[in-house]
């Protein structure tokens, strides 16, 4: 298998862990891209196995569940702990701020974020904005860990699959 093939197919699914934890990469898509370069450029596992067509779409299939459930997770939690729409805006608007500290600033921009749009565009009360704040931030870790998870396995098999 080429050289290239190989770094390409690595930088993929390390870009791909990278962007389950930075906004703006999509981290599972890029490690499946990964996969896929290797499928078609011949990767086998230890045993010289090819990869299978079948696990390819596995992961695929894995990828899209991921990504879905990665945007509407946060909102469940924030509805499920009574926040609104606000605490959910507040919350991606603050991870982006918080981005010029990461990971530590996304994590409080997330929460400040939610809480103060709660507080002021939804007219809450400090108790019930720092309830919502916080299911944002749970569904925000949770979509983000299940993003981490999928990404470092796919990145795993990449290299399983150089050999």
């Amino acid at each position: 298998m080429e050289t290239g093939m190989i770094v390409l197919a690595v930088i993929l699914g390390l870009l791909g862990v990278v962007g389950s934890v930075a906004p703006g990469l999509p981290g599972p898509p890029l490690s499946w891209l990964g996969l896929l370069c290797l499928y078609f450029f011949g990767g086998t596992n230890a045993a010289g196995e090819p990869m299978s067509t079948s696990f390819l779409f596995i992961w695929l299939a894995v990828t899209t569940l991921v990504s879905i459930i990665d945007y509407l997770v946060p909102a469940w939690f924030t509805k499920l702990t009574g926040g609104s729409k606000y605490a959910g805006w507040g919350a991606i608007a603050g991870l982006f701020i918080g981005m010029i500290i990461p990971p530590v600033g996304m994590i409080l921009g997330a929460l400040a974020g939610a809480f103060i749009a709660e507080y002021v565009f939804a007219s809450k009360t400090a108790v019930d904005s720092v309830s919502s704040a916080f299911g944002a931030l749970i569904g925000f870790l949770f979509g983000t860990g299940l993003k981490l998870i999928a990404s470092g396995l796919m990145l795993w098999q990449i290299i399983v699959y150089i050999r």
